[in-house]
């Protein structure tokens, strides 16, 4: 049978990686080509993505594959979602893209709920969080907005990379789903949002569906990296609907979680869902697949563990995610318990202090050990499934009974347990690394390698591993659902 081979750019907030995948005879495999760092960069007071930097590392990445010499079939790019960057004409960035968690948003969210409320909602269907791309968009025009005027475009982080790639300046619809500017019922982006709000029209890219193929590597980049005439391919430029086009799922009454920094969590509709049930619980509709939708709620991930790690870090004290959560296990249980979405934890200078004062103020003993901290991150994790699965069971009326994580989190046992035991539901964990899997398969998808999403979820059971995780005593997590 024919053998095809993919690139696949995975950037997360912590780490990026350029991917080799091999599909063949039903299964693909996958193989990290090139590791590499990221994070925000603090600028001037403000906090921005060195995009210039990841841009050099998928270059290498390019190159160390170009020298094993396969045909390639096609690339893609997968990224967090909200952040873009502004272009103008030929100029490919106007200044260094802001990163979500910076503090500019403060000014405009709530002015701009107070002015148009439920109407937002009723638009986008988008659940109202200050990291929204609206936000910041509303943040350009109140602090700069010569350089917005001035912008003819703006791209998200992943399409943006595929610009660079094949010159075409293209939004796929799953990122601009996210933004909290597009309609997902029309599919396109808002006319009365973008006019009401005085965002300028000019900026606002051509989209395309999910599996779109944009062009051919550019030429410079073929010369630069050593590949050949490739395809470059929007499959879900946001990482969240590449993990979930991946969920090896079967049948009905299963839910999703994406698990990393963040942890994403719904479940996928033929429809969007534009309820006031679902306004309420502030959940959000995202585009994937075929014109699915992704009703989920974004939440805090392990982003107040990998916080915590890095000010231990800072100070001396080195551990890996392996090491904390064997502290973790042998930690008291259940001693300190916090709301992860709480907004202390959005952006502190000190998380450990943040989680301390949290503590503080609701009563409980703070945490003393890396091992209580770790802890209490966890379990107050699997609370937050607990109280997420209700709700969407609540607003979607489908009783779920499987929840799949996906994701860098799907790795921690003990997490997973602690979800089983917490939602009291199965829990199925892996794969790993489901977004690049979803990256990859949906390039095959666009170019006819795979015939069907039914197909491309049956190639991912059929290629990975999962473990199952069952239900033990839920009594001590109602116990501790009542303390928040």
């Amino acid at each position: 049978m024919t053998t095809h081979h993919y690139i696949a750019v995975d950037l997360g907030a912590e780490s990026g990686r350029v991917m080799l995948a091999t599909l063949e005879s039903g299964r693909v495999a996958l193989e990290e080509i090139h590791r590499f760092p990221n994070g925000p960069v603090r600028l001037a007071g403000t906090l921005r993505w060195d995009v210039l930097g990841l841009w050099e590392q998928i270059k290498e990445g390019l190159r160390i594959v170009a020298r094993r010499g396969l045909p390639i079939s096609s690339i893609s790019v997968d990224s967090w979602g909200v952040d873009y960057v502004l272009m103008r004409r030929d100029e490919p960035m106007l200044r260094a893209p802001f990163c979500y968690r910076d503090a500019r948003t403060d000014a405009t969210f709530e002015p701009t709920l107070s002015q148009f409320g439920d109407r937002i909602y009723e638009i986008t269907g988008v659940q109202f969080i200050p990291i929204n791309t609206l936000y910041h968009l509303l943040a350009e025009l109140k602090n700069d907005p010569e350089l917005l005027h001035s912008a003819d475009g703006f791209l998200m982080i992943g399409d943006w990379f595929h610009y660079l790639l094949c010159g075409r300046r293209a939004q796929e619809e799953s990122n601009a789903s996210c933004t909290q500017l597009w309609n997902p019922v029309r599919r396109e982006w808002s006319e009365d949002l973008i006019q009401q709000t005085g965002l300028p029209r000019a900026i606002f890219p051509e989209v395309v569906p999910p599996c779109t193929t944009l062009g051919k590597l550019s030429p410079h980049i073929q010369k630069e990296t050593g590949l050949g005439e490739i395809d470059v391919v929007a499959g879900c430029v946001h990482d969240t609907g590449a993990a979930v086009a991946a969920v090896p799922a079967e049948g009905s009454g299963w839910a999703y979680l994406s698990s990393g920094t963040w942890s994403l969590i719904g479940v996928e509709l033929d429809a969007p869902l534009l309820s006031a049930a679902g306004r309420a619980a502030n959940f959000t509709n995202e585009t994937g697949v075929g014109a699915t939708s992704r009703f989920l709620r974004n939440a805090s991930g392990l982003w107040i563990l990998q916080e915590c790690r890095k000010a231990w870090k800072r100070a001396g004290h080195a551990y890996d995610y392996f090491a904390l959560t064997a502290m973790a296990a042998a930690a008291e249980p259940f001693r300190s318990i916090i709301d992860p979405n709480d907004p202390i934890f959005l952006r502190p200078d000190d998380m450990p202090e943040a989680v301390r004062e949290y503590c503080r103020r609701s009563g409980q003993p703070e945490p003393v050990s890396e091992g209580q901290f770790a802890r209490c991150a966890l379990e107050s994790l699997a609370l937050l499934y607990r109280r997420m699965l209700a709700t969407l069971e609540s607003v979607t009326g489908k009783t779920i009974h499987t929840l799949h994580i996906v994701g860098g989190g799907s790795k921690n046992d003990l997490l997973n347990q602690m979800a089983a035991d917490a939602t009291g539901r199965r829990i199925i964990a892996g794969p790993v690394e489901g977004t690049s899997i979803g990256n990859v398969l949906l390039q095959a998808l666009a170019l006819g390698h795979v015939k069907s999403h039914a197909e491309l979820r049956r190639v991912v059971r059929d290629s990975f591993p999962v473990r199952h995780f069952e239900p033990g005593d839920a009594a001590p997590w109602l116990e501790a659902e009542k303390r928040l």
